[in-house]
């Protein structure tokens, strides 16, 4: 399996999955950051707030990878859940890997959540009335030859 394609897999794995993914490939301290907060977190602390089920539907669009040495790498995606509650959530997601011992780790971790657009009312018909009018015909002149 290439790497790209692993480091996808345990995204979705994080979407979809309980604290035990979390457990299992959340570096030691991860660097997050989320409109409504951003700092160096614990591993326990991350895994102490996933909870299993609270995503569902979850699609993932590849946008980028950069390969920074032999053991740090970057994937950047769009993402589409649902979450339990039934709400829509789009975002751009980052997340910076490490490899430790053989194993990849997430060290760091933002998500950008995209607003669904606003919806425009209805525009009402516009209804207009045929106007009649009157057209002058001038006559033409004739042309002599």
């Amino acid at each position: 399996m290439s790497v790209e394609i692993e480091l996808y897999a345990i995204e979705e794995q994080f979407w979809t999955g309980g604290p035990e993914v979390y457990q299992r490939y959340v570096d030691e301290h991860c660097l997050v950051a989320f409109a409504e907060m951003a700092g160096v977190m614990t591993k326990n602390d991350i895994t102490k707030s996933a909870e299993k089920d609270r995503w569902r539907d979850v699609t993932i669009e590849k946008k980028g990878i950069a390969l920074l040495s032999d053991s740090a790498i970057v994937i950047t995606y769009e993402c589409n859940a649902e979450r339990s509650d039934g709400r829509a959530y789009h975002a751009v997601v980052s997340s910076g890997y490490v490899n430790r011992t053989g194993d990849w780790k997430l060290a760091f971790h933002q998500q950008t959540e995209i607003p669904a657009p606003k919806k425009k009312a209805p525009r009402k018909p516009v209804v207009r009335k045929a106007r009649s009018r009157k057209v002058a015909m001038r006559k033409q002149p004739e042309l002599a030859l």
